[in-house]
């Protein structure tokens, strides 16, 4: 479709127009939203970083678990592979700062300046040449008129063809210069567009290898992830092997574990909370004495002249004939060696119940044996604390530590005294004092 000069010369100045008035205002507000598009990224970036940040910490928690240590290892690669794509995300958008928001800003700057100056130039040149063109028309309408009827019309003849040649060589030049000039305008549109397209590819080419790099990273991890989470009911092995070791019964009872009291039979009753005993009395060791063994003479110091006649009194009520060396020997050693006696620390509470032999306790007490040798499962003792005697089971106890001991004070010198002076009355021999 062919167009005329005019035609053709409007075309030139919407063209310069068209990137004044649309073009650069577009690409300013291009700039703004790139400068919105760029801190919505960041703070995606920011919140990413954020939330695998989270995801490790869930891993690292995942880690410590017997059953969940795999998981957590993955939990924890995959916050690092996800934060890794994110500061290569970050690094790609700088680029798109860089090559496109900064360079937009400068060319919208630059480009404003450079198209007013050029359309100004261009209908500067085009009003010239056409004032040049219609200055010839105007000079061979008057040569003609002098022609027409005068003298010297060959002369007027010839003027009136160098006119002709300069009005077309001026009328071909300014359709060249239109022509020439909406090509350059049409070029600088297109150069704008190029432009931008340019910066975008360049842009999108860096996105394009920064999701290759990505799809490559994750496809390598992607099914050793997926394949431990495949089976949530899965346990390690060494996991059921410790699980089964503890739902198998085994004769040894395992640390920790009270056994029940020894030859004591327990049932439960029916709308009661706790255990009785058998209706079976047990068989449980019968106590000793309550009668404490004392000597003798513990009151001679008091009364020295009545320590024989008590002795003597003494042996003739009980009708005793023992040898008077073997109680001397137990005066002896009642008053100059006493024996520290061995204690025990509970580990679990046992109640006596209605029977009155036994002995009942709570975690943590400690016993003093009267009987150090093991009866059928069955110590005798008195409570550190209640002074109550009675049997309890072995199993209950634990021997208690050397540094834990509370040993009996060590007799003094007076102690000592008091057991020699003990000795001379019992051999009634006279003391001078």
């Amino acid at each position: 479709m062919s167009r005329g000069p005019e035609e053709v010369n409007r075309l030139t100045e919407s063209t310069y127009r068209n990137v004044m008035e649309q073009f650069n205002p577009g690409l300013r507000n291009l700039i703004n939203l790139g400068k919105n598009y760029e801190k919505a990224v960041n703070a995606m970036i920011l919140a990413g970083k954020a939330y695998y940040d989270g995801v490790a910490k869930i891993g690292e928690i995942a880690s410590g678990s017997p059953v969940s240590t795999e998981l957590g290892h993955v939990l924890i690669e995959i916050s690092s592979i996800h934060k890794k794509l994110n500061e290569r995300l970050d690094e790609n958008f700088r680029k798109f700062h860089k090559e496109i928001i900064h360079e937009l800003e400068k060319k919208t700057e630059l480009d404003v300046k450079y198209m007013n100056a050029t359309l100004k130039r261009y209908q500067a040149e085009h009003r010239n040449k056409l004032d040049s063109l219609e200055k010839s028309q105007a000079e061979l309408k008057k040569i003609r008129r002098k022609s027409q009827g005068g003298r010297n019309a060959l002369k007027y003849e010839h003027k009136e063809m160098e006119y002709v040649e300069t009005i077309t060589s001026r009328q071909n030049e300014i359709q060249k210069f239109i022509a020439d000039g909406c090509k350059e305008a049409l070029l600088e549109e297109k150069r704008r567009f190029c432009f931008l397209v340019d910066k975008h590819c360049s842009f999108a080419n860096h996105i394009h290898q920064y999701h290759l790099q990505s799809a490559e990273l994750i496809n390598s991890k992607l099914p050793k992830w997926q394949e431990t989470c495949g089976d949530a009911t899965k346990v390690p092995e060494k996991i059921m092997n410790m699980i089964e070791e503890i739902k198998t019964p085994i004769s040894t009872p395992m640390s920790g574990t009270p056994l029940p009291s020894p030859m004591i039979e327990r049932r439960s009753m029916v709308g009661r909370d706790y255990d009785t005993l058998s209706k079976y009395s047990p068989k449980i060791p019968s106590a000793p004495s309550a009668r404490a063994l004392t000597s003798p003479l513990i009151d001679m110091f008091n009364n020295p002249a009545t320590v024989a006649q008590n002795s003597e009194r003494k042996n003739n009520s009980t009708g005793s004939s023992d040898d008077p060396s073997l109680q001397r020997s137990v005066s002896v050693a009642t008053g100059l060696n006493r024996v520290k006696k061995q204690k025990v620390k509970t580990i679990f509470p046992h109640t006596a119940g209605a029977n009155q032999t036994l002995l009942s306790f709570a975690q943590g007490d400690v016993i003093t044996l009267l009987i150090s040798e093991e009866k059928d499962g069955w110590l005798y003792g008195e409570h550190e604390d209640t002074k109550v005697r009675g049997w309890f089971p072995s199993s209950y106890t634990k021997l208690l530590e050397e540094n834990e001991k509370e040993t009996v004070s060590v007799p003094g010198p007076r102690m000592m005294q008091m057991g020699l002076q003990s000795l001379l009355f019992s051999e009634k021999i006279p003391l001078l004092l």
